[in-house]
């Protein structure tokens, strides 16, 4: 794996063409696997014998993992993502109930106000610029970090820097001792948002956390509480910004694709979820590991090997979606007997926080290119810088022309 990320969808592609699971080594010569196709990645992340507590990393529990390596904290931080069984469902249910369709469409009027001011924002970033601004970094994160920090209770004054933490963490180039600081400063941060919110309690998820973990018993420890935040951060926010940034170099580079929205033809659900499909925001995800040998396939995947989730090769896999997969297609029907793609997950680790990011996304969209119809990238979709990160799938800034405002 190349730990300088970049687009992943030819490696995929040739991946895929000799197997449905192939074997990888990762940063620091550490050996693994990766399930790229899209039935057998179906198959393996709700197989009954595949587990995400890392005690069944047999690396790691033999001492191979040199410190600070970069990709520690996706298998040793404390929360859902690292749990099997009860200890899963004991802390996925200590915040499930706030991201239920329903409680999250009770959310609709506040991302839509949120929406509307960072269009604001945005338009007058590309005023001050010659009518160029960069859409990352004025709409597409601050409306799933301002969403996060809300449910979360994490005031404003910390979410510049939490969201430069959680890129360190999911940077799969970076060195041993700048991976070992970022953590140690997420932690530092995500500790004082846990200091204001006990001094301070308000009608938010970190003070709940803090209530089930004051409350004793086996509810919640200090560590899960952390853990549960860092995950919810990083994931509340890195995946859909993404998403919205992918979705807008989608339909920006298949003009007939967006006309066909403009005209009816399909709603903003269908840019979501075909692009969720067609350029996953997350690419390869870590980690699961089989408590047996297992074979998945026809491949054998050792007992304790590290697996990665191959969303961005499974969601352009021809078997799954036809000799077409790679076509951007906002009309694509469900194959048959297929789940349309599998970029949030499947089983009982399927993403919690899909309904929010479908959401703020299809507002995001909506909104977007109902304000600026002209929006288009400024740059060539190969000038697009790439993230540092084989796990993240997008680009580091995405500088748009901004139309006449309407």
């Amino acid at each position: 794996m190349d730990p300088a990320g970049g687009c992943p969808h030819a490696d995929n592609a040739r991946l895929l063409a000799r197997g449905a699971v192939a074997s990888v080594v990762l940063p620091g010569g550490v050996e693994g696997m990766a399930v790229l196709g899209h039935e057998a990645l179906k198959e393996f992340l709700a197989h009954p014998e595949v587990a995400k507590d890392a005690g069944h990393f047999t690396a790691l529990r033999e001492g191979r993992i040199a410190k600070g390596w970069p990709l520690t904290t996706f298998a040793t931080v404390r929360g859902m993502t690292t749990a099997d069984g009860d200890d899963h469902r004991r802390l996925r249910a200590l915040v499930s109930k706030a991201f239920t369709a329903r409680r999250v469409e009770q959310l609709r009027p506040r991302i839509e106000e949120l929406t509307d001011g960072l269009l604001d924002d945005l338009h007058r970033a590309a005023e001050e610029s010659g009518g160029v601004a960069d859409l990352r970094e004025h709409f597409a994160l601050p409306l799933p970090m301002g969403v996060i920090g809300e449910l979360l209770g994490v005031d404003a004054e910390y979410r510049d820097r939490l969201h430069h933490l959680s890129n360190q963490v999911v940077a799969t180039d970076i060195r041993p001792e700048k991976a070992l600081a970022a953590n140690k400063e997420l932690v530092a941060v995500l500790g004082a948002v846990v200091a204001v919110r006990t001094e301070r309690p308000g009608d938010d998820l970190t003070t709940a956390l803090i209530t089930a973990r004051d409350e004793g018993g086996d509810r919640l420890t200090h560590e899960e509480l952390i853990g549960t935040l860092v995950l919810m951060i990083i994931a509340g926010h890195e995946t859909t910004l993404n998403l919205i940034t992918n979705a807008v170099r989608a339909l920006c580079g298949h003009r007939e694709q967006l006309e066909r929205v403009t005209r009816g033809e399909a709603g903003w659900a269908d840019v979501v979820e075909e692009t969720l499909r067609w350029d996953a925001p997350v690419s390869y995800f870590p980690f699961r590991y089989p408590v047996r040998d297992l074979t998945v396939d026809g491949t054998v995947i050792p007992r304790g090997t590290l697996v990665l989730s191959g969303y961005s090769a499974a969601g352009r896999d021809p078997a799954a979606h036809g000799p077409d997969a790679d076509r951007f297609d906002v009309t694509r029907p469900a194959r048959p007997g297929t789940t349309r793609h599998l970029s949030l997950g499947h089983g009982t680790h399927y993403c919690l926080g899909a309904p929010l990011a479908r959401l703020e996304s299809t507002i995001a969209l909506e909104r977007l290119f109902a304000r600026f119809p002209g929006l288009d990238v400024a740059l060539p979709e190969a000038d697009l810088a790439r993230h540092s990160s084989f796990v993240g799938n997008s680009v580091r800034a995405l500088p748009v022309r901004v139309s006449p405002r309407v």
